[in-house]
């Protein structure tokens, strides 16, 4: 590093130099390291130590506590594009799940005080709390620019004793980036039964504003599930189990549920042959059916697609994507990494013959990618992005009605 702590360098140009040599003492310094040898020189944020995972960006301009808690971003890095962060604390009702799941957090300016009434404590200290390795004041525009051409990269944190070796000095730059490539990629990681719930529960309209009594029944397989999407469901009227991501077919009939619903949730789809052959039997009695997310990668599996991973992903709640049936563009709520790769704008046959006909339904306005899938012959659909508007826009809450009105039809066939 040269002139400033907001520069990123080049492979190679880093330093440890006896100038920059620190105390142990001394916390304050933090590096974010790419695998691609660029360094980025910032201070310490929340916890101090050392993290490794995927650096992904998010843009989304509000949402931070929402995106910390999405289990989908499990063994990942975040930088926030939005150079503010922690503008409004922490409160305890916005969580979208029981912990914080990203791995690392990168910010440029965080808050040095928040303000607002429902915060309960800060952003820093949430981080600390939760042993959440992070970095501040770094040039995150800079970050997300070599993100953006490089792709996805394998990064880590360091901070504190992480730095220094024995004798106080600074780590060589290659000792760091060593650390960085050893851990595993993305591509071939299953992370979903790390993040699921270990034992089923029951979400119920009655709790969630719904007078009457349930209108349906609905099993859905945590994969990485997100607070609010169940409760978009009993707002709806639906009394939701929600269910770890190994439950089995027998399970899912034990319920005699209306539908079946597969939600978010981090790694590769590839791995997911257990959830994909429990999603052939639900196809395969019939059985309603709607995925968001990963839930959408699995039903393209499913069917016989491949999936791909994507070179930076789709990670923000102001992500553009076209309804093929109406015109319509939505703005949408996405955090993923992975996608479907199945023909846009044509109706074909499934690879896997006995499922019919299929449709992709939605695509992305940014760079074409499938965005949802449509099922001809069956009672089934799925989106790439999540319509639970948790942190985000609330355009896509259609599809919890599409779902309601798809069982419906299918209790009175």
């Amino acid at each position: 590093m040269s002139d400033s702590s907001t520069h990123g360098t080049q492979p190679g140009t880093a330093q440890p130099g006896s100038d920059r040599a620190r105390s142990t003492a001394d916390d304050s310094l933090a590096l974010l390291v790419l695998e691609d040898g660029t360094t980025f020189e910032g201070t310490a944020y929340g916890a101090r130590g050392t993290t490794l995972g995927e650096a992904v960006f998010s843009t989304g301009m509000t949402g931070y506590q929402e995106t910390l808690t999405d289990p989908s971003y499990a063994r990942q890095i975040v930088v926030q594009t939005a150079p503010h962060i922690g503008n409004t604390g922490i409160n305890d009702e916005d969580p979208e799940s029981r912990r914080i799941w990203v791995s690392g957090y990168a910010v440029r300016d965080a808050a040095r005080l928040p303000s607002n009434w429902r915060s309960v404590r800060t952003l820093a200290q949430e981080l600390i709390d939760q042993g959440i390795v992070g970095i501040k004041d770094i040039d995150t525009r800079a970050l997300t620019r070599r993100l953006r051409s490089r792709g996805s990269m394998r990064a880590g944190i360091f901070s504190a004793e992480a730095l220094f070796d024995e004798a106080g000095h600074r780590r060589a730059p290659a000792d760091l980036l060593q650390a960085v490539r050893s851990q595993p990629d993305m591509l071939g990681a299953r992370l979903a039964e790390e993040v699921t719930s270990a034992e089923p529960y029951v979400i119920d309209p009655g709790d969630h504003g719904w007078e009457n009594e349930p209108i349906a029944t609905v099993a859905a397989i945590d994969l990485g599930i997100k607070t609010m999407t169940p409760v978009r469901m009993a707002e709806r009227g639906l009394r939701v189990h929600v269910l770890p991501a190994t439950t089995s077919y027998t399970d899912i009939e034990q319920l005699k549920p209306d539908g079946v619903f597969i939600s978010n949730g981090p790694g590769d789809p590839a791995t997911a042959d257990t959830q994909v052959g429990l999603l052939r039997e639900v196809l395969d009695a019939r059985m309603p059916f709607f995925g968001i997310c990963f839930g959408n990668q699995i039903l393209g599996r499913a069917l016989g697609f491949g999936t791909y991973k994507l070179p930076f992903g789709h990670r923000g709640i102001n992500q553009p994507v076209m309804d093929h049936a109406t015109g319509k563009v939505e703005i949408t709520s996405q955090n993923h990494g992975f996608a479907v790769d199945a023909p846009v704008g044509e109706t074909i046959s499934a690879p896997e013959s006995r499922y019919g006909r299929v449709q992709v339904s939605h695509s992305s306005l940014n760079d074409g990618v499938v965005e949802g899938l449509r099922c001809m012959d069956l009672p089934a659909f799925s989106v790439q992005y999540h319509p639970e508007a948790a942190a985000g826009p609330h355009d896509s809450a259609y599809l919890f009605d599409r779902f309601v009105d798809l069982m419906k039809e299918h209790q009175n066939a």
